[in-house]
């Protein structure tokens, strides 16, 4: 059911991936695969999500191509199976039942293809008392205790956009659980369904904090530990200017220099005691205040003090170590994130920009060998 490709693509080159349209991280798994050198091939709905930005900006879609497929329609669930029979990998993030009343879910998928890897990203897993229930990143970090964590004491947890559930938890888990499962399917022939709950994969992203909290080395509540903000030597501070400052001076040494070139070598006994330490956070509090965010980041950059400038959105593709990596490109006049890791023998690519919804139904249909596929599911053309 693969097909040959050239190195270039990435490592996934020739791996083909059917990706049941939806938001959020079951995209953002797809893309990531995609960026590794996956065919991917996104079956959108007519009208598309109910969430999402335009089509043409909508990076998580880049690297991908796709079709659109209504899946009420007589012969819709027959068009995805016939997708289903020729890939590697099929991601669906419906809520629990969903794909199987569609007619596509995995007994119906696995009847045309044993091999078949089915991925399914929902935030409350496949089953469990909340799995029928509706919810967003917010939601599902909250009950893992990773959103308690997050914040001042004294105030509300702070959101951590949907990077922490929805990416970490959520995609990224998809990702390493369909690839392990591809790897078990080539070995033995036989698929799996894989189920990627965002509750799961952020309570496992918390393993060392359990582990803390077992030794005694955690307190369970905010802002009064060694990397939750409640260490002075690991935290934000906010410059002359209004720009902040992340310090992650932990190791002694590092502490040391930290203290060092802020000046306050007589405070350097306050990091191991523990009741000094609000006299150190007002120190530099006050010190990081006498001067700009462009005046630290320049006696910190050649330091091992850990102390970094906080950027902004616009701001990170500018900086200087990130330019000279290339962490960033502009494709299609977009700047963006370019894929990651890196790869020495099958370097990865941002190939397209993003997939505009069923405009590649005739070279998928060409290529994957479904001729079905070419009807009358193209969109509509919008009226001018």
């Amino acid at each position: 059911m693969s097909t040959a490709a050239p190195a270039e693509r990435g490592p996934l080159g020739g791996v083909r991936v059917v990706e049941l349209a939806g938001i959020g991280p079951g995209p953002f798994a797809a893309m990531l695969l995609a960026d590794l050198g996956a065919d991917v091939v996104r079956v959108d709905r007519p009208g598309g999500p109910g969430l999402g930005v335009d089509p043409a900006h909508d990076i998580t879609n880049r690297n991908k191509r796709s079709v659109v497929v209504d899946l009420k329609s007589p012969d819709g669930a027959a068009r995805v199976l016939d997708l289903a029979a020729r890939a590697d990998i099929l991601i669906e993030g419906y809520r629990p039942g969903v794909a199987e009343r569609l007619g596509v879910g995995p007994a119906d998928c696995h009847a045309r293809n044993p091999r078949l890897v089915y991925g399914r990203m929902t935030g409350w897993g496949q089953d469990g008392p909340l799995a029928e229930r509706a919810g967003h990143d917010v939601s599902y970090i909250a009950v893992t205790g990773a959103l308690g964590m997050i914040g001042r004491p004294g105030e509300p947890p702070a959101v951590p956009a949907n990077l922490l559930g929805d990416y970490a938890g959520g995609s990224l888990y998809l990702v390493v659980g369909v690839l392990a499962a591809l790897h078990h399917a080539r070995a033995t022939g036989t698929g799996q369904v894989v189920d990627a709950a965002i509750v799961d994969g952020t309570a496992h992203l918390s393993a060392m904090i359990h582990g803390m909290l077992s030794a005694g080395a955690w307190q369970d509540r905010r802002g009064a530990n060694l990397l939750d903000g409640g260490c002075p030597y690991y935290g934000t501070y906010e410059t002359a200017d209004g720009g902040h400052m992340a310090v992650g001076a932990l190791e002694e040494k590092f502490s040391a220099e930290f203290l060092r070139l802020l000046d306050l070598d007589d405070l350097q006994g306050a990091r191991a005691d523990l009741t000094r330490w609000p006299e150190l956070r007002a120190a530099i509090t006050a010190r990081f205040r006498d001067r700009t965010r462009a005046e630290w980041t320049a006696l910190f950059a050649d330091s091992d003090a850990c102390v970094a400038p906080v950027l902004s959105l616009r701001e990170a593709p500018h900086h200087p170590h990130l330019a000279a990596r290339g962490t960033f490109t502009d494709h299609g006049g977009i700047t963006q994130p370019a894929p990651a890791p890196r790869f020495s023998a099958t370097p990865t690519a941002l190939r397209t920009g993003p997939a505009l919804p069923g405009a590649d139904t005739e070279a998928v249909a060409r290529d994957w060998d479904i001729s079905a596929l070419t009807g009358d599911d193209r969109p509509t053309p919008a009226a001018d």
